[in-house]
């Protein structure tokens, strides 16, 4: 049993946990668990006791990579350097995470593994854990989602319909889907959803069960992208980004909005950051990249008009990371979008125009003391010391193409 401050740069917080402190009270303090070995008649069972999982000492950081060809899934240990097979997902196009579970789209399915390392904030503690990854099974779903998650449930919305998952049963190796709500952009914040739709551009509050509550104020037209913060949960919007803070079933929204006029190629669809953290980054078509600190309410524009293949934030006073077509990787300060390192890291990665879109482009991964970038064409992963001057710290050679990568164990 692990107990521990939840302070020190190298803890991560549990996206969910950070942001809406569902269930923070369904587990006491950090007491006596009775016998050491934890064994039964030895006493109370520990607290934060997972049946079938290891508790560990450290953050278990895994990086689910996707084979380009035969749509084998590997899970990759950066503090081994070792990788093993986890899976299979033929004709796989797009890959996503909760955290924990990776979904894998596949033209006419989702397909859900279990990757076996997942994080619990309790606040003023943490426990990290590891488990068998798995293959939990496969969700008929056309195209792919956007990903949101908590301790309660996951949301995968896309084509207009958010399907919410129970995690506890997908914890024991089962889909089921208690809910439906209409949604281009989900979210599960405060113990309840957050649902904004095109057209109306109005954000629904549902309970679990996708029964409708209230309206928030605030509108949110044509939203994309969404990401859960220690500050509040945040949607893109067409006009800048709806920030959204709740407490006791009580729901206040303030806009974020754009500095200025931002034409439709250029503005923020997706957001990347350290999970959790408040500065969350963006690509901005072909003009370099959006920073959005949601504590300062402002948005900052970096990179000029590198065109972005990848970006991603590693939170607050630290680098935004952006990585070229030119295959450059580039750090710039989030506040006043100085460039401050560079590093050639990929040969030329190329438009996305070039091969019909067919080609992924490569990523970036970020936690609290590396970033890692996918190389398809080199078959490797590169780890970065971002707080370095991107410093190349290693880079993890396989035996196949890595054309899609997320990291789990938040």
């Amino acid at each position: 049993m692990i107990c521990g401050s939840t302070g020190g740069g190298r803890m991560r917080a549990s996206v969910a946990a950070a942001a809406t402190g569902i269930l923070l009270t369904l587990l006491g303090g950090c007491g006596a668990s009775g016998g050491e070995d934890g064994s039964a008649g030895a006493g109370p069972t520990p607290h934060g006791h997972v049946e079938g999982a290891e508790e560990t000492a450290e953050p278990q950081w895994r990086l689910i990579l996707a084979d380009a060809q035969g749509g084998r899934i590997h899970s990759l240990d950066p503090a081994t350097g070792k990788s093993v097979p986890v899976g299979e997902a033929a004709g796989l196009t797009a890959m996503r995470t909760d955290g924990r579970h990776a979904y894998l789209t596949t033209g006419d399915a989702q397909r859900v593994i279990d990757t076996g390392v997942w994080t619990v904030d309790h606040g003023d503690h943490v426990h990290y854990y590891r488990a068998p990854a798995r293959t939990v099974g496969d969700l008929p779903a056309a195209g792919t989602p956007e990903v949101a998650g908590d301790l309660a449930v996951t949301t995968l919305a896309a084509g207009g319909t958010a399907r919410v998952l129970d995690r506890k049963a997908l914890d024991d190796g089962k889909i089921q889907e208690p809910a439906r709500v209409e949604a281009t952009v989900a979210v599960p914040y405060a113990g309840h959803l957050l649902a904004a739709s095109d057209g109306t551009g109005h954000v629904a509050v549902h309970d679990r069960k996708g029964h409708r509550i209230s309206q928030l104020p605030e509108s949110c037209p044509e939203p994309r992208g969404q990401a859960i913060t220690r500050r509040g949960a945040v949607l893109g919007c067409s006009d800048g980004a709806l920030l959204v803070t709740g407490e006791d079933g009580r729901f206040a929204a303030e806009k974020i909005p754009y500095p200025g006029e931002v034409p439709a190629e250029e503005r923020a669809l997706e957001f990347r950051h350290r999970p959790g953290s408040n500065v969350l980054a963006a690509t901005a078509g072909d003009k370099g990249a959006w920073v959005l600190d949601i504590a300062a309410r402002t948005w900052n524009r970096v990179g000029g008009s590198v065109p972005a293949v990848a970006v991603s934030a590693a939170g607050e006073d630290s680098p935004v990371l952006l990585l070229g077509r030119d295959g450059v990787l580039r750090s710039y300060d989030p506040g006043t979008g100085k460039q401050e390192a560079d590093t050639k890291l990929l040969k030329d990665t190329g438009s996305p125009k070039d091969t019909g879109g067919t080609r992924p482009s490569p990523v970036i991964q970020v936690d609290t003391m590396r970033a890692y970038v996918n190389d398809p064409a080199g078959n490797a992963v590169h780890e970065i010391d971002y707080n370095d001057d991107l410093r190349l710290a290693r880079s993890f050679k396989l035996p196949f193409a890595p054309a899609h990568m997320v990291e789990t164990g938040w």
